[in-house]
Parts: structure tokens; sequence; C-alpha cells
């Protein structure tokens, strides 16, 4: 899986398969690749949300263990601009 390139959309997390195949993807790329994962969900909020504690636990450690989180905030680039 490590050559493999993927997407997920924020829908992994309602499907117990997907975050199985989620956590496979984290313990395989752990330590020899990365794994990019964009949200527009707090970190904070994942745990609820992926509402099944033993896998989230797993998924978050792997997630967080050696990550670099960037933080964006300010207004949204996609509203228009009243002139």
């Amino acid at each position: 899986m490590r050559k493999v390139q993927s997407q997920l959309s924020e829908k992994w997390a309602t499907y117990t398969d997907t975050r199985l195949a989620l956590l496979d993807i984290l313990e395989d790329r752990y330590g020899n690749s990365s794994v990019v994962i964009t949200s527009q969900l707090p970190i904070e909020a994942w745990y609820n949300f992926i509402d099944e504690p033993t896998l989230a636990d797993a998924i978050m450690d792997r997630l967080t263990a050696s990550a670099h989180r960037l933080s964006l905030q300010g207004k949204s680039l996609r509203k228009k601009k009243n002139h």
C-alpha cells in the first residue's frame, strides 16, 4: 500500500470497513511514507466523529504521533467579494 495514492472524503468515518481500511493504510505507511489529510472538521471532534473508541484511539494515535499540523484561519476564499 505504500505506493498507492488514495484520497478519502470525510465519509470514511461513517463506515466500519472504511475505518479499518484507513487504519491499515496508516499502519503500513507509519514511518515509511507520508499521509496528507485535509479536513474542515477540527481534530478535537474526530473522536466523536469516528464514533468507535478503539478505532478512534488507534487511528488518532497513528495520525498524531509524528504529525505536522497546519491550521488555516481566516475568511473563506470561496465567498464572493462584494465590490
